[in-house]
C-alpha cells in the first residue's frame, strides 16, 4: 500500500505493564515503512498495576504514542471505541496489548484493505489461548454469524483493521452494551480476512476469559439481534400446538373410553414443562427490558480521567 496513508493503531490496555515497551518497539519498525504518518493509541482500561506509568512514559519518549486513562474498567469493546473515536489517521488498526497479534503481520491486513474493502480481519492460522477461551471464541464468533449475516463474521477477532470514516455510522451510539463488530456492520458490508500468525502470550495470562466471552456474546445477542425473542415465540407456537394436542387426545380419549382420563403424572409433566416454556419466555423479555433500562439510565460508554 502507498505510503502516503496514515494509519491510527488503538490497543487497550489491561495489567500489562512488562509487555508495553517491547510492543511500541515493535509497532514503530513494523509501520515505519508502512506508513507516511502514523499513532499509537494506549487506551488504559483500569489496570491494577503500573500500566499508566508505563504509558506516560513511553509517551514521553515515543512522539507516535498517546495515551488515555478511563476511570475504571468498562470492558475491552468500550475502551476500543474510546480510541476509535480519538483516532485522527484515516485507517484505524485495533489489536491487544500481549503480542499475542504480532505488530508484523499489519501490512498483510493493510495490503487486503487496498483491495477495495472497508474492513479486514486477522484471522489465526492457529490460536494460542487454550481450551475454554477458543471454545467461547468460536460461540462468540458463530452468534455473530447469525446476527450481521455476513460470511466473514466466523472469522472475526479483535485484530482488525478498517477505515476510520465507518466510525460516523455509530457516532451517536451510547449504549453501555457495546460490540465493535456489530457497530461495523453498521457502515458497510464490504468485509474480508486474512490468515495471520497467532503468537503465545509473552507474560501472564488472558484477562478475556471463558465466563467473559460469554457474557459478550449474551450482550451481543440481546443487544443488537431479535433473535432471542424469535425463538421464544417459535417456543411459545410450538408448545400451543402441543397442547391443542394434549387437549384432542384428551377428549379423543373420553369419548372412546368413556369416563375420566387416567394419568396424573402426565397431567403434571405438561403442567411442568408449559411453566418452564413460560419461564424460559419471560426470561428473554426480562433481557431486552433490562438493557432498555440500563439505556434509559444513560450509563456512560466510557469516562476519561486524563489523555495524554
Amino acid at each position: 500500500m502507498s505510503t502516503s496513508i496514515g494509519l491510527s493503531v488503538v490497543i487497550p490496555v489491561y495489567n500489562s505493564e512488562s509487555i508495553l515497551p517491547e510492543l511500541i518497539n515493535r509497532l514503530e519498525k513494523s509501520l515505519q515503512d508502512e506508513a507516511q504518518e502514523f499513532e499509537i493509541i494506549l487506551v488504559n482500561d483500569g489496570s491494577l498495576d503500573k500500566s499508566w506509568n508505563q504509558i506516560r512514559e513511553l509517551a514521553r519518549t515515543h512522539r507516535r504514542v498517546r495515551g488515555i486513562d478511563l476511570m475504571r474498567n468498562y470492558g475491552q469493546h468500550n475502551a476500543l471505541l474510546c480510541g476509535i473515536r480519538s483516532a485522527r489517521y484515516n485507517i484505524t488498526v485495533t489489536m491487544d496489548d500481549d503480542l499475542q497479534h504480532p505488530p508484523e503481520e499489519i501490512p498483510k491486513l493493510i495490503n487486503k484493505l487496498a483491495e477495495g474493502y472497508d474492513v479486514v480481519y486477522g484471522t489465526p492460522i492457529k490460536e494460542q489461548h487454550g481450551f475454554w477461551r477458543d471454545f467461547g471464541s468460536r460461540i462468540t464468533k458463530l452468534s455473530m454469524q447469525n446476527i450481521v449475516g455476513i460470511d466473514t463474521a466466523s472469522k472475526v477477532g479483535s485484530f482488525r483493521v478498517f477505515r476510520t470514516n465507518l466510525r460516523e455510522a455509530f457516532a451517536s451510539y451510547q449504549s453501555a452494551f457495546i460490540s465493535i463488530d456489530v457497530l461495523l456492520t453498521w457502515g458497510t458490508t464490504r468485509f474480508a480476512s486474512v490468515p495471520v500468525n497467532h503468537q503465545a502470550r509473552l507474560v501472564g495470562t488472558s484477562n478475556y476469559n471463558f465466563r467473559k466471552l460469554i457474557i459478550h456474546t449474551l450482550n451481543m445477542i440481546t443487544g443488537f439481534s431479535i433473535l432471542p425473542l424469535r425463538v421464544a415465540s417459535l417456543v411459545g407456537f410450538c408448545f400451543t400446538f402441543f397442547g391443542l394436542f394434549v387437549l384432542i387426545y384428551v377428549i379423543g380419549s373420553y369419548l372412546i373410553r368413556g369416563g375420566e382420563v387416567p394419568g396424573f403424572a402426565f397431567l403434571a409433566s405438561i403442567i411442568l414443562i408449559f411453566s418452564g416454556a413460560q419461564l424460559f419466555s419471560l426470561g428473554i423479555i426480562g433481557e431486552y427490558l433490562a438493557r432498555m433500562h440500563f439505556r434509559l439510565m444513560a450509563k456512560p460508554v466510557y469516562i476519561k480521567r486524563e489523555e495524554i
